[in-house]
């Protein structure tokens, strides 16, 4: 049996996909779906069971045999990724306390464990976006959902020390888009955003620069295709990668101008872009760059291509959105 937690959200969900065009469906899907359309993305996919992560939690806790000799690995994908949550003792519960009970569990029982970072954790990237292990205590994130990611992977960096524990990788996913995100509301990716704006009113609005370095959506992020995202997980584990952190992006930033040209062009449409005033609360929390050095993950022989911004927003729009 294979465990993916945050298995009806957006990752999850598309990783389940992944795994059932494998060949895997004896797998257990662990999360809350509460009141949004989330679970919809369970639909087609082919599992053995479902659990309430809060249901899931409480069994480990009381019955830590409960799977004994089943569970080849588990896909920590569950959590609150909301960059402007407020409610910092929820971040805490839900991204670190719980993370940290899951993966005690994991390495009591010897199972393979691989999660979700997050490169929130590098804050403005005024130190770099490298993995390196010397990177990790002078990273400041610059709000609290990063915060909680950060201090995830600082707990695993200690259990790593240990001379035995059970295999455990981290990946910090750097602009993650493609299907299935419909349901993510304001946390959803720029590319979902923009084919729905273009749609409503034929035009894209983008967030002006507050910087001289950077000129108006010069912005730039490391965008990655959430396909190339579930194929990396699935080759770590059948290749049992080396237990580290790593980051996971395509290794090529690029500009919001150059993702709304994808957007406007895999559409059909005449390219409009207005730029507005960035909101207060976003104000000196906003990254006007990252990209991620993967040369970690080219070191432990992952060696395939990241499919293109344009290829892969193309593939989004008309192969999913448009449908």
């Amino acid at each position: 049996m294979i465990i993916v937690t945050g298995g009806a959200g957006f990752i999850g969900s598309m990783l389940l996909g992944e795994l059932n065009e494998q060949g895997y469906s004896d797998i257990l899907v662990v999360d809350h779906l509460g009141e949004n359309e989330k679970w919809k993305n369970l639909r087609g996919r082919h599992f053995y069971d479902y659990l309430n992560k809060d249901e899931f939690l409480s069994l480990i806790y009381h019955e830590p045999d409960s799977y004994k000799g089943r569970i080849e690995a588990v896909f920590h994908l569950g959590a609150c990724t909301s960059t402007t949550e407020k409610n910092a003792d929820y971040l805490m519960g839900n991204n670190y306390s719980y993370s940290i009970g899951l993966a005690e569990w994991t390495m009591d029982q010897g199972i393979p464990f691989i999660y979700a970072s997050s490169a929130a954790t590098y804050g403005d990237g005024a130190h770099g976006f490298s993995d390196s292990n010397d990177s990790f205590n002078k990273l400041l994130p610059l709000n609290m959902y990063g915060f909680s990611k950060h201090l995830f992977d600082l707990w695993v960096r200690g259990k790593l020390l240990l001379p035995d524990h059970s295999p455990i990788a981290g990946f910090k996913f750097f602009n993650v888009f493609g299907p299935n995100e419909y349901h993510k509301e304001d946390m959803a990716s720029v590319v979902y955003k923009a084919w729905n704006q273009i749609n409503d009113s034929g035009s894209l609005s983008l967030f002006k620069s507050a910087r001289q370095d950077y000129g108006d959506g010069e912005q730039k992020r490391d965008f990655v295709y959430v396909k190339d995202v579930c194929r990396v997980l699935i080759w770590a584990w059948k290749n049992k990668i080396k237990s580290d952190i790593y980051n996971l992006g395509s290794g090529k930033a690029r500009s919001w101008n150059e993702l709304a040209a994808s957007v406007f062009s895999a559409m059909g449409k005449e390219q409009k872009i207005k730029y507005i005033d960035m909101p207060e609360n976003l104000k000196g929390k906003y990254q006007y760059f990252t990209e991620a050095d993967i040369s970690k993950l080219r070191k432990a022989g992952y060696t395939e291509e990241f499919t293109s911004l344009e290829d892969a927003v193309t593939d989004y729009v008309k192969n999913y959105l448009q449908q």
